[in-house]
C-alpha cells in the first residue's frame, strides 16, 4: 500500500485531533500542547506546520512556554514535519530521544461488525475500567478529562464475553482518516480474541462515515501489538519521533 505524503499529513492531522491536549496554543503554525500527566502527545509540539520566520526563534518561545510550567520541552515530529530541518536542529540543542511511534494505515472497505461488540458515542464506566487499568497511574486523571473532550464523529467499543467488557477501542473521524485509540485488553482476558473483535466492529463503523483511511499510532518497539494489526491488514505508513529537552 502505497501512502502519499497527502495521506501522511491527513493522517496526522486526524491524530492530533483524535487526542486533543487540555491546553494548546499555535506558536508559528506549530500546535503547542500541555496537559499534565505522563502522555507525550499531549504535552508536546505537533509540527504538523510552520508558518514563522525563524526556527531558533520558534524553539526558544516552546522552551519558555514549557519552562513556565515547570515541564520539559518536547517536539512530535514525523517525515513530513514542518520544517524539514526540525529534528536536526532539536539534536544540535541538546534534546534527547523521547521514543518512536510507528502509524499504521488500512483502506477502508464495507465489513460486519461481531455481535459481541457494543458501540456507544461516550465512554461507559466499564469501558471507562478496563481502559484505565491498562495505562499508567500517571495518566490516567489526564486521560479521563481528555475522553470528555474528543469531538466527533467518534464511537466507543467494547467486546463483551460472559456478561463482561474485556477490550476496548476508540474511533475518531477527521480529515477524511479515521483514528484508533484506546485499544486495551483485561490482563486476565488476553487470547480470548477481544483485541480482534473491537478491531473489527472500528473497521466496520468506520467504513460507514466520510472516510477513506483507518490509522493508529504504536510505539515502535511493541512488537505482539504489530503484529496483532498487521494480521487485520494495516501497514506501516509513516514514523513519529519524540524529542525531549535535556532540562526544564
Amino acid at each position: 500500500m502505497q501512502i502519499s505524503r497527502q495521506d501522511r499529513v491527513r493522517m496526522e492531522r486526524a491524530h492530533v485531533l483524535a487526542w486533543p491536549a487540555l491546553r494548546a496554543e499555535t506558536i508559528d503554525g506549530w500546535l503547542w500542547r500541555a496537559s499534565g500527566g505522563g502522555s507525550q502527545r499531549a504535552n508536546s509540539v505537533s509540527t504538523i506546520d510552520f508558518t514563522g520566520p525563524d526556527m531558533d526563534a520558534a524553539i526558544d518561545t516552546v522552551e519558555a512556554r514549557y519552562r513556565a510550567r515547570d515541564m520539559p520541552a518536547r517536539f512530535q515530529t514525523f517525515d513530513d514535519t514542518a520544517p524539514a530541518g526540525l529534528a536536526d536542529c532539536l539534536r544540535t540543542r541538546g534534546y534527547q530521544d523521547g521514543g518512536v511511534t510507528i502509524t499504521l494505515f488500512k483502506g477502508l472497505k464495507p465489513a460486519a461488525a461481531p455481535p459481541s461488540v457494543e458501540c456507544r458515542d461516550h465512554a461507559w464506566q466499564e469501558w471507562r475500567d478496563v481502559y484505565l487499568d491498562a495505562i499508567t497511574e500517571n495518566r490516567r486523571a489526564i486521560n479521563q478529562r481528555i475522553l470528555t473532550a474528543i469531538p466527533g464523529p467518534r464511537a466507543f467499543f467494547g467486546c463483551r464475553r460472559d456478561g463482561a467488557i474485556i477490550s476496548t477501542a476508540l474511533c475518531v473521524i477527521g480529515f477524511g482518516c479515521a483514528v484508533i485509540e484506546c485499544v486495551t485488553t483485561r490482563p486476565d482476558a488476553r487470547r480470548q480474541g477481544g483485541a480482534q473483535a473491537v478491531l473489527a466492529a472500528v473497521l466496520s463503523w468506520a467504513a460507514l462515515q466520510e472516510a477513506d483511511l483507518i490509522g493508529l499510532q504504536v510505539v515502535a518497539g511493541n512488537l505482539p501489538a504489530i503484529r496483532l494489526y498487521e494480521g487485520s491488514g494495516f501497514l506501516p505508513g509513516a514514523t513519529n519521533r519524540f524529542f525531549v529537552s535535556a532540562a526544564t
